[in-house]
């Protein structure tokens, strides 16, 4: 952890090398992150003409009249599009879709290293709702689902509930959905440490973002207490002038209180402080707080208190950064939702799926909880396998996985999708075997100058003995 600490340090400082040539951030990005690999081998002609015209019509046929075949026989069946406008990239805000690509490879690298699963990074240059909406719902047919990433509040909420009514696949938008999931799942264990119960206390988040809201939501329908939520004018509640429909429609579930002006006035004898505003807050704004405070300090890279000194008034801290205890990261939940959604071929996520995440991740922290530890690691192999599950369990209740296998035969539940060790790659893809090597070419198949199986193809000048249509 010290290490690791005096790394993000680092990177996180002003003192960065003065030539892009010397810092190991750009010589890790040089030439991309990701890439694509083969999932068969093809040594030969008789590989190809399978792999490709003419034996691929056959597959292509059968999708045709069959379309449900298309996630078993192609890739889409693995496969998420990691989309983005580039409107609100981390804490770099509107900086264009080129600029946010680094970014988008980044989130496709943490799905496959923590779930095997494919994600293209696929980076759009439209930004208003219905052209955003049209974009992504015709390269769905592309991918067995769609994560959307870094698009601006409030566009961002019109935008997800469109495309989720639009297709038949995943669509989860991780700055809302995947933070909710992790921040309920720490404030579980962070309950416990303190000896409350959700039902019992009450909460005050600063952020009314794309974040803000989903946190608050998911946070009310597991049962909280009360909750109040500030924006940048400050507390919201019913009637107050210049709330969009988004906050609108919030403030009639939440600050049953009627708190108004700042979030300082809200959390005298709170319970919980949630910040993912980017705001400043007093130290003695955390002083004022209930016994036995949690305070989750989200904002990145510089929380809204600095977390040693709001360890002097909260008995849990956490942080989304990776040098201190506690880092709520979306990489504890995105993965292990898409893995499961993916394989019970899920037609939506649903909120019930969500709330089983969150209950997943603390189950694995169990007694060992601690102040220090409220939720795993994302390097832990356990996390991916625990949250799959879970929604995958949820997805057959709820009514909306489309697989013909009992729960106990899907790959995710029957352990086919094998953790291995914090280091490695997290899933070998749904348990397949190492890259296949195709057989004899079916007797049906035909090169350019028509032998096939029953004849050796002869060399070819310049066509290397392509099969026709190549």
């Amino acid at each position: 952890m010290a290490d690791e600490a005096a790394a993000f340090r680092t990177l996180t400082s002003s003192d960065t090398p003065t030539s892009r040539d010397a810092d190991p951030v750009f010589a890790m990005h040089r030439g991309g992150k990701i890439g694509i690999e083969l999932t068969v081998d093809v040594p030969d002609r008789a590989a190809l003409a399978m792999a490709y015209t003419p034996g691929v019509a056959r597959v292509c046929t059968a999708i045709a009249d069959e379309p449900a075949l298309a996630s078993e026989y192609t890739w889409t069946g693995n496969t998420v599009a990691v989309v983005s406008d580039g409107t609100a990239v981390l804490g770099l805000g509107d900086i264009g879709p080129a600029a946010a690509m680094p970014v988008m490879e980044g989130k496709a690298l943490l799905f496959k290293k923590f779930a095997g699963i494919n994600a293209v990074p696929v980076c759009i240059d439209v930004t208003a709702v219905d052209d955003v909406v049209r974009v992504v719902a015709a390269l769905a047919p592309s991918f067995g689902g769609i994560n959307l990433e870094d698009i601006s509040a409030p566009r961002c909420f019109e935008i997800e509930d469109r495309l989720r009514a639009l297709l038949d696949i995943p669509v989860m938008h991780d700055d809302q959905h995947g933070t909710a999931i992790v921040a309920l799942a720490a404030l579980r264990s962070a309950a416990r440490v303190v000896g409350k119960e959700l039902s019992g206390m009450r909460v005050v988040v600063a952020g009314a973002g794309a974040s803000g809201i989903a946190v608050s939501k998911i946070i009310l329908a597991a049962g909280i207490g009360e909750i109040a939520v500030a924006d940048s004018k400050g507390m919201i509640y019913h009637g107050r002038d210049g709330l969009n429909p988004v906050k609108a429609e919030l403030a009639k579930l939440t600050n049953a209180s009627g708190f108004e002006g700042g979030p300082e006035q809200a959390l005298r004898g709170a319970d919980v402080f949630i910040g993912l505003s980017g705001c400043t807050l007093p130290e003695e704004a955390l002083a004022r707080m209930a016994p036995g405070a949690i305070a989750f300090l989200l904002s990145n890279p510089n929380p809204e208190v600095d977390p040693d000194v709001a360890r002097r008034h909260a008995a849990v801290v956490a942080t989304g950064r990776s040098d201190f205890p506690n880092q709520i990261n979306n990489s504890l939940a995105f993965p292990g939702v898409f893995r499961a959604a993916l394989d019970v071929r899920a037609t939506t996520i649903t909120e019930n799926m969500k709330l089983a995440a969150a209950d997943a991740l603390p189950a694995l922290v169990g007694d060992d909880a601690t102040p220090d530890y409220v939720i795993p690691s994302q390097f832990d192999p356990r996390v991916a396998p625990a949250v799959a599950a879970a929604v995958a369990a949820q997805a057959r209740a709820d009514g909306v996985a489309r697989s013909a296998r009992p729960i106990a035969e899907t790959a995710i539940l029957s352990g086919a999708l094998n953790a291995i060790s914090p280091g490695g790659t997290a899933f070998r893809h749904r348990g397949l075997p190492p890259p296949i090597t195709p057989g004899p070419v079916p007797p049906d198949v035909r090169y350019a100058d028509g032998t096939g199986a029953d004849g050796r193809p002869p060399d070819l000048p310049g066509s290397g003995g392509r099969p026709v249509g190549s």
